[in-house]
């Protein structure tokens, strides 16, 4: 049999009801023929609460107690979704991310993943188990428990499917799959049947949220297929393929979780971010923007002489195969926020994305006028 990886977030598990409904979904996989693997988050906020018991208790707690903290909420996950399973006739078993082997380096909450030993996992499949691992974590080379930062159980997802030389992993959501815009923004947009990994991986990294773009980084490296559905279902998703596509503008992004810092002196600002645990979303112009989701430590942050914040920005994005050096969608685009009233305060392009920064109060016009432009009427890209 093959090896399916299916990861489910939070909002999956958030009640029993819906631990229960993944439960489900699972055993029809496992009866479809399949080896199977689950990856799961903590249940519902489980991690956000978790989070401000730890700063009630002490608002200048250390990363690693943190880490022994929150690496919690994926441990229940697991465990009840086994003994559902279980209950169903299927037999099952849970690890924890070290007991996994996933390995990391040391930095605690936003740990890197510098080795898969997937033993245990291998183990139980052998003896027909469907294997549930908590998602988010690792163990350090020194014994320590590490969180992987944001997104981090789809991360585990993707690296255990390469490990697992596993046929695809799909990443399971409330959404069914990937889509040229967020509908909650323009209700014009439509999902993407398919997307190469260069544009799944320029969407995640210019505000989509559907996927996380380091493991899209992952699987990019390692050559794993993707697949993002829907949890209430099994309809197929959006299909993130190896293979390049035809150029094109496939969707349009948009993020105002964001932070712009200058400075004079930019390497002092960079070393300075560095050392605060800040997460670097673009260099440009000489400005240094800053996501500010994964920053815990962004109080605590000192700006060096000469540095300054420009305060919070967003940046809407054109995002496509080929799309960076594509004049027409440049051309298109601009034209397109000019109409709309939209100022545009900078301009750039970052791997498979055409960047525009504009007010965070401009971010939703911005994003409907681009989908107008360079989707709803397509530009020639040859």
């Amino acid at each position: 049999m093959g090896v399916v990886v299916q990861k489910y977030g939070g909002s999956s598990v958030a009640d029993l009801d819906r631990l229960r409904r993944v439960a489900e979904r699972v055993v029809n996989t496992r009866r479809a023929g399949n080896d199977v693997v689950v990856v799961v988050s903590a249940m519902g906020n489980t991690t956000n609460e978790l989070l401000d018991l730890a700063r009630r208790v002490s608002p200048s707690a250390g990363r690693r107690e943190i880490d022994m903290l929150i690496s919690v909420g994926e441990r229940i996950s697991m465990a009840l979704l086994s003994m559902a399973i279980t209950s169903m006739g299927e037999p099952a078993i849970s690890f924890t991310g070290s007991q996994s082997g996933i390995i990391t380096d040391e930095s605690h909450s936003a740990a890197r993943i510098l080795a898969v030993r997937p033993d245990r996992v291998r183990a139980a499949l052998a003896e027909g188990k469907i294997t549930i691992v908590a998602g988010f974590q690792g163990v350090s080379r020194d014994r320590e428990v590490t969180t992987l930062g944001r997104g981090g159980s789809d991360l585990t997802a993707v690296a255990l499917a390469a490990a697992l030389g596993a046929d695809w992993c799909e990443i399971c959501s409330d959404v069914d799959g990937v889509y040229t815009a967020d509908p909650r923004v323009v209700p014009d947009a439509i999902r993407l049947d398919t997307l190469s990994l260069d544009e799944a991986l320029a969407q995640a990294r210019n505000g989509a949220r559907v996927l996380y773009g380091e493991a899209v980084a992952y699987a990019h490296r390692v050559g794993i297929a993707l697949m993002a559905s829907a949890t209430v279902n099994d309809q197929p998703g959006s299909r993130i393929q190896v293979p390049p596509l035809p150029p094109r503008v496939a969707a349009i992004t948009a993020d105002d979780q964001l932070e712009a810092f200058v400075s004079a002196d930019l390497p002092s600002l960079l070393h300075a971010l560095q050392r605060a645990g800040a997460e670097l979303r673009a260099v440009s112009g000489g400005v240094v923007y800053v996501d500010l989701r994964n920053w815990h430590d962004r109080a605590r942050f000192v700006l060096p002489d000469g540095a300054s914040s420009e305060g919070r920005v967003a940046i809407v994005a054109a995002v496509g195969a080929g799309v960076t050096v594509d004049a027409g969608a440049l051309l298109a685009g601009g034209a397109a926020l000019s109409e709309a009233g939209v100022p545009v305060v900078a301009l750039w392009a970052d791997g498979a994305a055409l960047c525009w920064r504009v007010a965070p109060a401009q971010m939703n016009p911005a994003q409907r006028a681009l989908h107008r432009a360079l989707l709803s009427t397509p530009v020639n890209t040859a």
